[in-house]
């Protein structure tokens, strides 16, 4: 966004809504003013901060393809003040966006290799777009693995998705932690899967987003099966407050989370995963 300050939003509406899941739903915005629209670009893994003046301001991943220019998807669950009012509003309303911020998935150390994509819940959120990337250019890439995992089926999202991700030959493994009636597929957490898979470790790349003991064990489990910590990467949201790294709410270790996050390697964030979250 071509503003002389980060601190200024533009003002986008919000053009549709879609429900993923209970308490979750894909907000699609578009900027009011042709100018910025047209030169808005972000990365896959990139995050936007989202404010509803009068309420508060929250950092939302962004989980739309960077190609598409037709609109920036958010896909958000009802968690907090701001998320909570932002699904009272419908299709028209406003809402100020700053960004794009933060490090994105690392795509052209991706290129020629394996890629595993490790994700929780809400974390597949971040990584759509490095999906729909892959869809792209999907000579450009190795095996792709998907292993996707929620507490319920009723909690795993973009599930009209999945035939599109495998006609791109893209290997889909769906697990629940709680089946139902109808479930008839994995049943167990998502690292355990890691075990399952064929891995050349020299060429493979794991990229995760979830519940941080998710993350963790996926790391883990990868470096287990030879992976190297520099091949590891994890996206981390932690209190992101201002987008910019000046307010200090998002400090993890030496890192502001915002500006050198939120994707990090393994190596640069095992020391600190231990810390509890304030």
């Amino acid at each position: 966004m071509n503003h002389a300050s980060p601190w200024l939003p533009a003002v986008a509406t919000i053009s549709a809504i879609k429900q993923e899941a209970p308490a979750i739903a894909t907000y699609r915005l578009r900027f009011d003013d042709p100018q910025i629209s047209a030169a808005y670009r972000f990365e896959a893994g990139q995050f936007n901060m989202l404010a509803l003046p009068g309420i508060g301001e929250c950092a939302i991943s962004i989980s739309s393809d960077p190609a598409d220019l037709s609109g920036i998807d958010h896909t958000i669950r009802i968690a907090g003040n701001v998320t909570s009012n932002l699904a009272k509003r419908k299709p028209g309303a406003k809402i100020a966006v700053r960004g794009p911020f933060g490090s994105p998935w690392p795509i052209a150390k991706l290129l020629g290799q394996d890629v595993v994509i490790a994700s929780g819940g809400v974390g597949m959120a971040p990584l759509r777009p490095v999906l729909r990337v892959i869809q792209r250019r999907r000579a450009e890439f190795g095996r792709v693995t998907l292993l996707y995992g929620a507490r319920t089926p009723s909690g795993l999202l973009f599930t009209d998705e999945y035939e599109q991700w495998r006609s791109s030959d893209i290997d889909v493994q769906l697990t629940v932690d709680l089946g139902d009636d109808y479930w008839r597929g994995n049943i167990g957490v998502v690292p355990a899967f890691i075990n399952r898979l064929r891995l050349v470790a020299a060429k493979t790349h794991v990229l995760t987003c979830g519940p941080e003991i998710m993350m963790r064990y996926v790391a883990l489990e990868a470096l287990a099966r030879g992976v190297k910590t520099e091949q590891v990467y994890i996206s981390m949201e932690r209190n992101m407050s201002c987008g910019i790294g000046q307010c200090g709410h998002c400090q993890f270790g030496p890192a502001f989370i915002c500006r050198q996050g939120p994707v990090f390697t393994y190596r640069q964030i095992e020391p600190y995963l231990h810390v509890e979250e304030f």
